[in-house]
């Protein structure tokens, strides 16, 4: 147990430095908007495709991996957004409850840590993952708040979030390193050295800028954050393993990089949903804020656990 946080110890250091140089204004918000920007395009879709480039495409799609973390994923939504709408808060409100209480930082901490940790066999499974929680339940809070707010879904609204999704760099650069292994090019030496040169950059840019943006947050609406992070940190792992194990069998090394993934802090991206939808701006903030000052702790637990195992 302790050689496991001594190992996740150093990536949360180098978001603490990122959270004090933040908290100092020795980095100002401007300096990590343009950081993370960097991360972003640049550096994390480098060591994005460099990876899927090197995935066995045929491999990689398992339906009962997909099955397990869409049925487990999906069934912590229904808990947060029954439990928001228990406290009686309004159906966009519930929504986003439900989608802070199960999408993880599985781009910017989950891709550089976890593959460290449980080794490049993990990067199919970390992937697949990301993909569901940006194509899938990204899409689905997209349309409850449509339809809640404007009566009904439009295919004008259908046209700006598949832009969304198609024009995200870490989708484009998933797919074009699985298009790359698919057609089994060759990986010439330069490009290789090239995206590691870049995509190293990825793990201690990510970090820092987690660190640094998180500088910018108050812990207010603590009830509901609290709660947020309980269920994200704890339940969503809780729910993804035992649809993995006891429900869809799928196999243990993928089904524990499946619950390792669910059990990373909230994303910051849906910060930026709730304050572009204009709902839960204060309780997601302080969950992304207490949840990865919690992971600290509970990260390293779910990483003993099914390396162990």
């Amino acid at each position: 147990m302790l050689a496991i946080f001594l190992k996740t110890l150093p990536f949360f250091l180098v978001i603490g430095t990122g959270w004090l140089a933040g908290r100092t204004r020795f980095f100002p918000p401007e300096a990590t908007g343009w950081l993370t920007k960097f991360v972003f395009y640049f550096a994390l879709s480098a060591m994005l495709f460099r990876f899927a480039a090197t995935l066995d495409v045929a491999s990689l799609f398992d339906p009962a991996f997909v099955m397990a973390y869409l049925c487990g994923s999906a069934a912590l939504w229904a808990l947060g957004f029954a439990v928001a709408r228990w406290r009686r808060q309004p159906l966009v409100t519930a929504a986003m409850e439900a989608h802070t209480a199960m999408t993880g930082n599985t781009g910017f901490l989950g891709v550089p840590m976890l593959v460290v940790l449980l080794g490049e066999r993990a990067i199919g499974p970390v992937l697949m993952v990301l993909t569901i929680d940006m194509v899938v339940f990204s899409t689905l809070i997209t349309l409850i708040v449509t339809a809640a707010r404007q009566g009904r879904v439009r295919l004008a609204t259908l046209w700006p979030l598949l832009r969304g999704i198609v024009s995200n760099p870490m989708i484009v650069s998933m797919l074009a390193g699985l298009a790359w292994a698919g057609l089994h090019l060759p990986m010439p030496g330069p490009l290789d050295e090239f995206l590691a040169l870049l995509g190293a950059s990825a793990t201690p840019g990510a970090l820092f800028a987690i660190g640094a943006s998180l500088a910018g947050r108050a812990a207010e609406r603590m009830g509901p954050a609290l709660w947020l992070s309980l269920a994200k940190l704890v339940l969503h792992p809780l729910a993804v393993g035992i649809a993995a194990l006891a429900v869809f069998g799928v196999e243990p090394y993928a089904a524990g990089v499946m619950i390792a993934a669910a059990s990373l802090p909230v994303a910051g991206n849906v910060y930026i949903l709730a304050q572009y939808f204009g709902t839960a701006v204060q309780r997601v903030s302080a969950a992304i804020l207490i949840s990865t000052a919690a992971s600290i702790a509970t990260v390293p637990v779910v990483i003993h656990w099914i390396t162990k195992g």
